[in-house]
């Protein structure tokens, strides 16, 4: 290869933004567990296992459950955030909710210049393990502005690593507060309650409505012994994902 063609390629890499400091997500490799590895009987929302990654329940109603930072992974991952069901719920309640999510502060954010006429397009990238297969919801939400877009995706095979990729388009409307507040959430839909799933889901930006967020979902609280883990997981600029950027810690 030539000199020239190599800084061509170069700068296609930067253009695309694949050099370091482009992942979002803190702790997108599960290897940071500062409040414990294992918490048993849960029923109600928490950071429990992985930092940064919230497991949100409503209390009683959707079953019980364990989160742990599991020694499990793809290759080239030691760690994932696991949630497993050890009280079923097969018919959750209208108001019942069960997710995972990562907060955003709005200063992390600036260079997806929301709410202006070059807002950029994201894509999430992660990989998932589940005995539970079926339809998923991914929400991305702008907690400023109370509005949210969200995709469908699969586990198509049982306990079974997968790699997901899911690119959201730039949002024109409504820009992030630019502090150390939370201006957006990514959020993993587990199961939901008709409060929850009884609408159609924004696939393009608009105000958050509940009915639409976890429409189609599966439910993962149906069975004891249900789980669910991610671990690789990165949010960055544009519409290709990039090998997943491993930090020292």
């Amino acid at each position: 290869m030539s000199k020239a063609r190599g800084l061509a390629d170069l700068g296609n890499v930067y253009n695309d933004g694949a050099l370091s400091n482009r992942n979002l997500i803190i702790n997108g490799a599960m290897q940071v567990a500062q409040r414990g590895t294992s918490f048993a009987g849960l029923t109600t929302p928490g950071y429990y296992g992985c930092d940064r990654f919230k497991a949100n329940m409503t209390s009683g109603v959707a079953g019980t459950h364990t989160v742990t930072q599991a020694a499990d992974g793809p290759a080239g991952f030691s760690s994932s955030h696991k949630i497993e069901v050890t009280t079923a719920e097969a018919s959750p309640a209208a108001g019942s909710i069960i997710y995972l999510d990562h907060k955003l502060e709005g200063q992390n954010l600036s260079q997806l210049k929301k709410g202006t006429a070059s807002a950029e397009s994201v894509t999430l990238s992660f990989w998932v393990k589940s005995n539970k297969t079926g339809t998923y919801n991914l929400e991305f939400e702008d907690s400023t502005n109370s509005r949210d877009i969200i995709a469908a995706y699969t586990v198509d095979v049982s306990a079974t690593w997968e790699y997901k990729t899911i690119t959201f388009a730039g949002d024109v409307t409504g820009t992030f507060t630019s502090d150390n507040t939370q201006a957006a959430r990514v959020l993993w839909w587990l199961a939901a309650g008709s409060t929850f799933s009884s609408g159609t889901r924004n696939t393009s930006w608009a105000a958050t409505v509940n009915e639409n967020r976890a429409v189609g979902n599966v439910n993962l609280a149906d069975t004891i012994g249900n789980y669910f883990q991610i671990t690789g997981v990165q949010l960055e600029v544009g519409d290709t994902a990039t090998p997943f950027e491993h930090r020292s810690y």
